[in-house]
């Protein structure tokens, strides 16, 4: 089947007798909604598979005390498809995804952890993922009785239990990595299988800094949400804040001014800019390349110091809101910003050229942890571990949203080898991409307001999905019937990208693991809600 196709005609034979699909219109932001029983759930997942599509996050939302609804995103090359079904029972039970699209794993027992849906057929579906002995397996947190502060009083104890798979044989030893790190990075724990110094699995355990955010979101403003989702992950504060201010409009209504939506893509392409600057020297650090780590640290302070100067933030934390941006540029800004730009190419032009064709750096990133292009489709990967396999999936240039759908934007940028040195030659061309970005959106920045009103309707619900830096970044909100947050799902790229790290580091020695997780930096905090 033609992939271009394929949204439309999964909507056909979803909507076709027998199966039973409606359309629904409980999400804004979305092309198409489909409302489908609970028993046609695993057929869903066999259709979209055929389809070719991919599978952009799943979550659970309680209704009330009986009713869970679990909604799953999938993206086609021409747009996107929610689907939604409604279970109820002791527990609620519905068919995995899994199976058929490995990279939704976590996120389904996530939705088991935290709402107590049960999906069948999921090959580790009784193995938990974000509750960590926090609360006994017969609670569930998001359900509408479970009090914020939590009932679990103490201390938590020690998820020493947690059934890691093993392999047998003579030879085969275990190699445990955190969660506690020598560097200032969250908490994650990398259980190696090797042979000698060859990994022959990794398995990860990840949610050890479980915040709470989809609770805390309940009964939230609008403009708490989205100080709120300023918080998820600290590095990509513009991507979620945005996706969740995205949401909120597109649900209710609201018309962001132009500037406005200028001034978020200015945030974002900086936001961009330093986190691959970051990256790529963190990848030169950890193969003992020091002169470039310091000089990407070096560029990346200059660039963050010039974020807090012209929008009061080095992380760029709170400068949007709900309807627009909390700040605007003053007006000698632009001028002194397209000069930084351009000081800032031509010291890029030289250093890339040397991180390009450097042997000893070569020699450690050339053939290190190859990602196939077939296995970054099937974990559902995005962002520059996607494009570094051959998969050019981009939001700002497939499906784009204001203003991107306003600008000259050039070829999505793709590598095909899927080693560390494509993750980080992709990393490189997307700076000079966003730079060029930027000087657009400065050249022409609209005059008028930097922010709209926005009116919260009751029962409202609305899909924010926006390019961050990591890759494509989604948010679902649901307004209850006083116009407050009664639902928010942040959907991070590191759901489908930490996966990744399990099959690229296969074949390679557990001193690459370092680099191998650095060029894929997934974010802990982003997954562990």
């Amino acid at each position: 089947m033609n992939v271009t196709d394929s949204l439309a005609d999964l909507q056909g034979l979803l909507t076709a007798p027998g199966i039973g699909a409606t359309p629904c219109a409980t999400a804004a932001g979305v092309e198409s909604c489909l409302a489908l029983p609970a028993a046609h759930w695993g057929l869903l997942a066999e259709l979209a598979a055929d389809a070719g599509l991919r599978h952009a996050g799943l979550w659970a939302d309680a209704l009330d005390d009986e009713r869970l609804r679990v909604q799953a995103l999938f993206a086609a090359a021409d747009g996107y498809l929610l689907a939604q079904t409604e279970v109820t029972g002791a527990p609620p039970e519905l068919a995995s995804h899994t199976p058929l699209f490995p990279g939704v794993d976590r996120l389904e027992r996530h939705a088991q952890d935290l709402l107590g849906v049960r999906f069948l057929g999921h090959p580790r579906g009784t193995v938990r993922w974000t509750r960590h002995q926090a609360w006994p397996e017969t609670v569930h947190p998001l359900r509408p009785d479970f009090p914020l502060a939590g009932d679990h009083p103490g201390r938590t104890p020690a998820d020493g239990d947690y059934p890691i798979v093993r392999l047998q044989g003579n030879g085969v030893c275990e190699v445990p990595v955190g969660p506690v790190h020598a560097g200032v990075i969250a908490p994650g724990h990398f259980r190696f299988q090797v042979m000698g110094e060859d990994v022959l699995r990794l398995e990860e355990r990840l949610g050890y800094v479980h915040k709470g955010i989809e609770k805390h979101a309940v009964g939230r403003d609008a403009a708490g949400l989205v100080r709120l989702a300023a918080r998820v992950a600290a590095d990509s504060t513009v991507a979620h804040a945005w996706a969740a201010c995205q949401a909120l409009e597109r649900a209710c209504d609201t018309e962001v001014p132009a500037r406005a939506l200028h001034l978020r893509a200015l945030l974002a392409e900086r936001e961009r800019v330093a986190n691959h600057l970051g990256d790529i020297g963190g990848i030169c650090n950890d193969v003992g390349f020091g002169f470039g780590q310091s000089q990407c640290a070096l560029l990346r302070e200059r660039w963050q110091r010039d974020n807090a100067s012209h929008f009061g933030h080095r992380l760029l934390m709170d400068t949007l809101v709900p309807g627009g941006v909390a700040r605007d540029l003053d007006p000698a800004a632009p001028e002194r910003l397209i000069q930084a730009h351009g000081e800032l190419r031509r010291v890029l032009r030289r250093l890339f050229d040397i991180l390009d064709d450097h042997p000893p750096l070569n020699d450690r990133l050339l053939t290190t942890g190859i990602l196939g292009r077939e296995t970054a489709r099937r974990l559902g990967c995005t962002g520059y571990v996607a494009k570094a396999s051959g998969l050019d999936h981009d939001l700002r240039h497939h499906v784009p949203y204001a203003p991107y759908d306003r600008l000259r934007l050039e070829t999505a940028v793709v590598e095909h080898e899927g080693d560390v040195a494509a993750r980080m030659r992709v990393r490189m061309r997307e700076i000079h991409a966003s730079l060029g970005l930027i000087e657009q959106l400065l050249a022409a920045l609209p005059e008028g307001a930097i922010a709209a009103p926005l009116t919260p309707r009751p029962e409202a619900s609305g899909l924010g999905l926006v390019e961050g830096w990591r890759g494509e970044s989604v948010a679902l909100v649901r307004l209850d019937a006083t116009g407050r947050v009664a639902r928010y799902f942040p959907r991070d790229p590191s759901w489908f990208n930490w996966p990744a790290l399990e099959h690229l580091i296969l074949g390679n020695i557990v001193p690459d693991f370092p680099v191998c997780n650095k060029s894929v930096n997934g974010s802990y905090s982003g997954v562990d809600l």
